[in-house]
């Protein structure tokens, strides 16, 4: 899995260095990759602390307080990951068609993005033993200074992880910012490699954009430090006294409401809109029967894949943490930063010189997805791991319960919740990826996202629409799935 994770990169590497330091000087140090590096970074700089305050928020007001309706706002809250960001910005085009920029990318992302936050907050907020807050409290501590120095400390798994995942998303985006015209490196990169073919330019994009992961990673890794969030009993602990909102109640309730209306609100009234303003002739059954299956098949083995392959990884990483670890775990991260283009041409580029019978076959797309999703598998597998304490697998051997059998009757059921939850994210992502399926896929293909970008490319909204509404319908069942797991995984 490692060495694989490397072809991405190697490619790029590759071609950095092929192309010399008079390449790399023209065409890096240049203003035009100033423009990009200040506008990617004020991206991630501004959208990924607003997706963690967002989250923490609403995770704090539906499992601490006494928000009215709390066991329905818990669920709804996660459904803006049923809708693709590139629908986000189709959505707010249409409702605002000046809509641009960097703040146009940051809405955009913000409310497409914030659950990847919420929910992993949330479900570690459940899983806390009130205990520890309750001595706090007993010290002397008022509400704030308790969530500050007890709850937020304990929390900083949950937000590095969703984070992470955050600016992985915001670094490999492309169909998003594509239609509020705001450029990235990513759709930098594929406006390279569209206009040359031999895409120099566009590889020494993709350079950069590497090192801004690294630059990412290290930053997650410093923060996350090696501290342990398992505990024994989880069943035992006691359940936190949900704190009176008191006059706050409406404005947590009308915040609350405007977020889902933007988040939600907005893209599901545009579907409608246009699905009635294109009547019954927008709806081609039999394309619409081809994409989604094409789309179920794609995204069911690509689940299941990536997060067999990514158990090891975050085995590795949390029972074995050391320099190895780092590697291995890291080598996947920046895969997955990458752009889709930037993976796809790196698996044609090897396919055709060593495997030519892959090129455009179903196991060369299965393969991009692994490289670039993994991370989504990796990041829930790994927190379910370190939630599942050594000493009760070493407990079980020590009663005379084989090695393996400890595992599977011990570690393995304690991180299923997880596992789900990661197969659950890695199936919404193949689901809405688009540059890496059109250039991979075998002739005749048709997902439901790259029917709905083929459709949106030549302005043909009310075509597109058919095609958001599917890829909604099917998304949100995966979504609760991945809500229910998230909770299970807390001990809900």
């Amino acid at each position: 899995m490692v060495v694989a994770s490397l072809i991405p990169l190697g490619f790029v590497v590759t071609g950095v260095v092929e192309s010399g330091w008079d390449s790399i000087r023209t065409l890096v140090f240049r203003p035009r990759v100033g423009e990009l590096l200040v506008d990617t970074g004020l991206l991630v700089l501004i959208t990924v602390p607003l997706c963690a305050v967002i989250g923490v928020a609403a995770a704090w007001l539906v499992a601490r307080t006494t928000l009215v309706g709390a066991r329905w706002w818990a669920p709804i809250l996660v459904a803006p990951l049923a809708i693709p960001a590139f629908v986000d910005s189709y959505a707010w085009v249409t409702v605002v068609p000046s809509l641009h920029g960097l703040f146009a990318g940051v809405l955009i992302t913000t409310l497409a993005y914030f659950p990847l936050v919420y929910l992993p907050v949330l479900a570690t907020l459940r899983r806390l033993d009130a205990e520890i807050e309750e001595s706090a409290r007993a010290l002397g501590c008022g509400p704030w200074a308790v969530f500050v120095r007890v709850v937020l400390p304990q929390l900083r798994l949950a937000i590095l992880g969703g984070s992470l995942l955050v600016a992985l998303h915001l670094l490999a985006e492309f169909g998003a910012f594509s239609m509020i015209r705001f450029d990235t490196f990513t759709t930098a990169i594929y406006e390279q490699f569209q206009a040359t073919f031999d895409g120099t330019a566009g590889t020494m994009l993709a350079g950069v954009l590497v090192l801004c992961c690294l630059a990412v990673l290290v930053l997650e890794a410093l923060a996350r430090g090696r501290a342990r969030y398992a505990r024994l009993g989880s069943g035992t602990g006691r359940t936190a006294t949900p704190t009176p909102l008191g006059w706050t109640q409406f404005p947590a309730l009308a915040c609350l409401t405007a977020l889902l209306a933007a988040a939600i609100g907005v893209p599901l009234y545009v579907i409608v809109r246009w699905l009635v303003r294109g009547g019954a002739t927008v709806w081609d059954g039999a394309e619409l029967q081809r994409a989604l299956l094409q789309t179920l098949g794609y995204g069911v083995v690509a689940a299941v894949a990536t997060t067999v392959l990514a158990f090891p990884v975050a085995w590795i990483a949390v029972r074995f943490p050391g320099r190895f670890a780092k590697v291995a775990e890291g080598c996947n991260y920046v895969t997955s930063s990458l752009p889709g283009i930037v993976v796809a041409l790196a698996l044609i580029t090897v396919g055709l010189t060593y495997l030519p019978g892959l090129y455009q076959t179903t196991t060369m797309v299965i393969v991009a997805y692994v490289l670039m999703f993994v991370p989504r598998a990796l990041v829930n597998v790994r927190a379910g791991l370190a939630q599942a304490p050594v000493e009760l697998e070493e407990a079980a051997r020590s009663l005379g319960v084989r090695p393996v059998s400890a595992f599977r009757r011990v570690t393995l059921r304690l991180t299923a919740p997880a596992v789900a939850a990661g197969m659950a994210l890695v199936f919404i992502a193949v689901s809405t990826e688009l540059t890496a399926t059109l250039m991979l896929s075998p002739t005749g293909t048709a997902t439901l996202a790259t029917r709905f970008w083929s459709a949106s490319s030549e302005l043909d909204y009310a075509g597109a629409a058919p095609y958001a509404a599917i890829m909604v319908i099917v998304s949100l069942p995966v979504t609760y799935l991945l809500f229910r797991q998230s909770q299970k995984a807390a001990g809900i």
